[in-house]
């Protein structure tokens, strides 16, 4: 996967694996061209949307190589990229999340609250694509939006959410029925039924478990 710079660059984004060792020894090459005028160092100057793509490019190479013994169903890990950046691993996919300046972030990705919300909007959409499809309706100008408050009192948490789907072929006759099927799409189904969640902290000195809690909270 090439990335040509407006500095003249072209950077080939790879994946490699030594041949006759396991995936997990697999990496992900980073390549870029010379130039007449490279010496004693390489560098490349991007664009801001140049570093977006190069990083996208990363992130999906990197997936790719996680894909085989870490794409575990059922599994999402945060780990820590820096600061309060975090990269999201799921199935060997990677997302990113980060806090907005005001709060002490970099504002690199989008906030945890703002996936739940972007999640709660696109199983929306999943469902209402779908009823779309079933009924002959074109996806011609389908979309849907969210919109959230937050609370002003304690526990910090979203107190309301407001969703709206642009369906423009759809028959007036069948928005009932559409409005009907999103509002029980798997992630509104959750928030109706809230998960147990269960909490396992675990703290290591020297190597070795010294904590190991569990709550169950509703």
């Amino acid at each position: 996967m090439k990335l040509h710079t407006r500095c003249g660059r072209t950077l080939n984004v790879t994946r490699f694996t030594p041949q006759g060792l396991p995936t997990r020894m697999s990496r992900v090459v980073l390549d870029t061209s010379f130039a007449s005028y490279d010496q004693d160092e390489l560098w490349t100057s991007l664009t801001a949307e140049e570093a977006r793509r190069l990083a996208g490019l990363l992130l999906l190479q990197a997936a790719a190589v996680e894909s085989g013994p870490r794409a575990v169903p059922g599994v999402v890990e945060a780990v820590s990229v820096a600061g309060d950046a975090y990269a999201i691993r799921a199935r060997g996919h990677v997302l990113t999340v980060d806090q907005p300046l005001t709060e002490g972030g970099t504002d690199t990705a989008p906030t945890p609250v703002e996936l739940f919300v972007a999640a709660v909007a696109a199983c929306a959409a999943h469902y209402a694509g779908g009823f779309l499809d079933r009924h002959g309706a074109d996806r011609e100008g389908f979309s849907v939006r969210a919109e959230f408050q937050m609370a002003d009192d304690r526990p910090p948490r979203v107190a309301s959410l407001n969703l709206t789907v642009t369906a423009p072929t759809l028959p007036a006759e069948k928005q009932d029925a559409l409005r009907a099927v999103v509002s029980h799409c798997t992630v509104t189904n959750t928030l109706a039924q809230a998960p147990e969640v269960a909490l396992t902290v675990r703290s290591a000195v020297s190597g070795e478990t010294v904590r190991d809690t569990e709550t169950t909270q509703r």
